[in-house]
């Protein structure tokens, strides 16, 4: 391909054109479409609606295990038989001090992630509580809320509260869906976000690649993502955990992840596009070119494994010549963090599961 069809990719994008289905799947899987010029494009979408700005995502694993659902690439399901420190709800108290421990490493927004197959009116109530809490402490940070089915009803009350956004992600396609989970169906998922928008509340929703899915399920979450106008799109990428159901990542390579990512920027052009859990495994060696698609990632790894220690973290972002959203600056955190010991994420073979000391970093062991 020549330099016009690079920049015509960006122009297509920025303009708010839709990329047909044939474009799509010669980004994903045409050779002839070389990854740097594809990259570059994807990041003039980038930075014309993003800048050169990364936001800081870190996780609060509110609740581990005890989850009745089967979700074939998740730890904490019924049906995996991985090794995770499972423990009930977190106090109130407890996901506090976690939020401030959190803005204090530069996150710009806190994400708490419940287990289990929907939010109760008990814990929509509970989560009420600890929303108006943390907004009251800081009223100029966001919260990000993932906690399964959440109806109308429940949307509205957490909107009521103060919540930013609520995450919950389709992962795949409607014609894949039944092979990674047969507990609740894909419209479930849809209805989750429908009722998320109708409330007022910000999108967060995403895929997992490396699950066995074709080219075209890809496509198609991405375009269902575009429909929805996600504020907020994790491209997360299959860890291998041992004892899930889907244990073994398919076909991901690096140069893959990252045309997945481009495919995602150009067809949600202004949302945040974070690169998720598993990049550094797969993305391996070229991890920081997932900067020029996508504007987001996540520190102190995901929800139930390790990722790179935030120094290595922080000083990938600086080193390329970004800037994090953080009322901390990056030179600030990075020397706060200096004695931060470096942590493998993991190999292709095998992921390293977060500790209590890891899940539960206030409580003293």
């Amino acid at each position: 391909m020549d330099h016009k069809f690079y920049e015509e990719l960006a122009k297509q994008s920025i303009a708010g054109e839709e990329l047909d289905h044939a474009t799509c799947t010669q980004i994903l899987g045409s050779k002839q479409i070389e990854l740097l010029p594809l990259i570059n494009a994807a990041y003039v979408v980038r930075k014309h609606f993003r800048g050169k700005e990364v936001v800081i995502h870190i996780i609060n694993n509110a609740q581990n295990g005890h989850c009745p659902e089967d979700c074939h690439y998740c730890a904490q399901a019924q049906s995996s038989k991985a090794d995770i420190e499972e423990y009930g709800l977190k106090s109130d108290e407890e996901m506090l001090e976690e939020a401030r421990q959190a803005y204090a490493k530069g996150a710009y927004r806190y994400c708490m992630v419940y287990a289990g197959r929907g939010a109760s009116s008990k814990r929509i109530e509970r989560l009420t509580r600890l929303i108006n809490k943390i907004k009251l402490e800081y009223p100029n940070h966001e919260i990000c809320v993932s906690t399964g089915l959440v109806t109308s009803e429940g949307a509205k009350a957490l909107k009521k509260a103060g919540l930013d956004r609520l995450n919950h992600n389709l992962n795949t396609s409607e014609s894949f869906y039944p092979n990674i989970c047969t507990t609740h169906t894909f419209a479930d998922r849809l209805n989750t976000l429908l009722a998320a928008r109708e409330a007022g509340i910000e999108v967060c929703s995403g895929i997992i690649a490396g699950m066995g899915e074709a080219h075209q399920d890809l496509i198609e979450v991405a375009k269902r993502l575009r429909f929805f106008k996600a504020a907020s799109i994790p491209v997360n990428f299959l860890i291998p955990i041992e004892g899930n159901q889907l244990s073994e990542p398919q076909d991901l390579t690096p140069e893959f992840c990252l045309r997945i990512l481009c495919l995602f920027r150009f067809l949600n052009p202004q949302s945040e596009v974070r690169v998720g859990a598993g990049r550094e495994g797969h993305l391996r060696g070229l991890e920081v070119l997932a900067l020029y698609p996508a504007n987001s990632l996540f520190l102190q790894g995901y929800l139930n494994t390790k990722g790179s220690s935030n120094v290595k973290t922080l000083q990938m972002i600086k080193d390329a010549g970004f800037e994090i959203k953080s009322d901390v600056n990056l030179e600030e955190l990075l020397a706060s963090q200096a004695q931060d010991d470096p942590v493998k994420g993991f190999d292709d073979a095998k992921a390293i599961i977060k500790d209590l000391k890891d899940l539960r970093p206030v409580l003293k062991f």
